[in-house]
C-alpha cells in the first residue's frame, strides 16, 4: 500500500501562506532588490480583485507528492467545486482521485464538515465572515481546507511578510488564457503563480516546491472554470446529513495530543 500522507498538508494549519512559512517560522525581510515591484504588482492586484468579488464559484484540480519510505514520489489529488457568497458563506464540495466525496459549508453560523467513504459528519458553531470560519476551521480545528487560503482578504497582507524573492519569468498560455507566470521563494518554499492578464486577474494555476522536507516534495493547483456571478441561493450552504450518516465531534487541537502532530 502507498503511504498517503504527507505531512504538510495534513498539519496543524493549512494555508498557502502556512505552507509557505508554518506558523511560528520567522522570516528576515528580504533586501527590497530581490523583490521585483512590477511582480508585486500583479500579485497586489490578483489578490485585491479577489477580495472584493461578493461572489464567485470555480473549480480546483489539486495534486500533491507523497515521498514513500524509499524516496519514491507517488502522486495523489481531489478536484474542488468552490462557490464563495460574502461575507459569510461557503461551500467545498470535494471528490478524491479514488471516488471518495467530501465537503465543507459554512452557512454564516455553523460549519459543517463531512465524509462520503466514512459516512460521518461534524458540526462546529461558529459565527462571522468566511475569513473567520477558514481560520477557526483550520487553526482551531486541525483540519484542511486548501485553497481557502487565496480568499481570505488578509491574504496579501499576511503573504508579502513571507516572501524572500519575487520576480516576472515571462508571460504564457494557461488553458487558453494568457498569464504572467511568477516564481518567488520564502525561507521554506519556492513557489510559482499564474495570474491571468487583463481586468480580471484570476490565478490559474500555482506551484509550491517544500525545498526544505525530504524529497522536495510538490502541491499544485490548477483553476477552471471561474465564475463571478454564480446564482445559488442560501439553501445551496444548508446541509442535511443523509439517513444513516453518523454525527461524530471534532477535536480542536488544543484538546489533542502533541503527539498527534509529530
Amino acid at each position: 500500500m502507498y503511504k498517503r500522507t504527507f505531512r504538510i498538508l495534513i498539519g496543524s494549519v493549512f494555508a498557502l501562506l502556512v505552507i509557505i512559512a508554518p506558523t511560528g517560522a520567522q522570516t528576515s525581510r528580504p533586501d527590497d532588490s530581490d523583490i521585483d515591484e512590477n511582480a508585486m504588482a500583479i500579485l497586489k492586484k490578483s489578490a485585491d480583485f479577489l477580495a472584493k468579488t461578493q461572489r464567485l464559484s470555480v473549480t480546483v484540480d489539486i495534486g500533491y507528492d507523497a515521498v514513500q519510505d524509499d524516496g519514491e514520489k507517488i502522486e495523489f489529488g481531489s478536484v474542488r467545486n468552490i462557490t464563495i457568497v460574502r461575507p459569510n458563506k461557503a461551500r467545498f464540495d470535494i471528490t478524491e482521485r479514488d471516488g471518495d466525496k467530501n465537503g465543507f459549508i459554512f452557512d454564516g453560523n455553523q460549519i459543517f464538515a463531512f465524509s462520503g467513504d466514512q459516512n460521518v459528519y461534524a458540526t462546529a458553531q461558529k459565527t462571522g465572515t468566511i475569513d473567520e470560519a477558514f481560520d477557526y476551521f483550520t487553526d482551531q480545528l486541525d483540519m484542511v481546507l486548501p485553497p481557502s487560503q487565496i480568499f481570505d482578504n488578509n491574504f496579501l497582507a499576511e503573504l508579502t511578510e513571507l516572501i524572500t524573492s519575487l520576480r516576472i519569468v515571462d508571460e504564457q498560455t494557461i488553458a487558453g488564457v494568457l498569464c504572467d507566470h511568477l516564481a518567488g521563494t520564502t525561507e521554506n518554499v519556492d513557489f510559482q503563480l499564474w495570474i491571468a492578464k487583463g481586468n480580471k486577474p484570476l490565478l490559474q494555476r500555482y506551484y509550491i516546491t517544500y525545498k526544505q522536507r525530504e524529497g522536495e516534495p510538490q502541491f499544485r493547483a490548477q483553476f477552471s472554470n471561474w465564475n463571478l456571478s454564480p446564482k445559488v441561493s442560501d439553501s445551496f450552504f444548508a446541509f442535511t446529513p443523509p439517513k444513516g450518516m453518523e454525527k461524530i465531534p471534532f477535536v480542536p487541537r488544543k484538546q489533542a495530543s502533541a503527539s498527534e502532530y509529530n
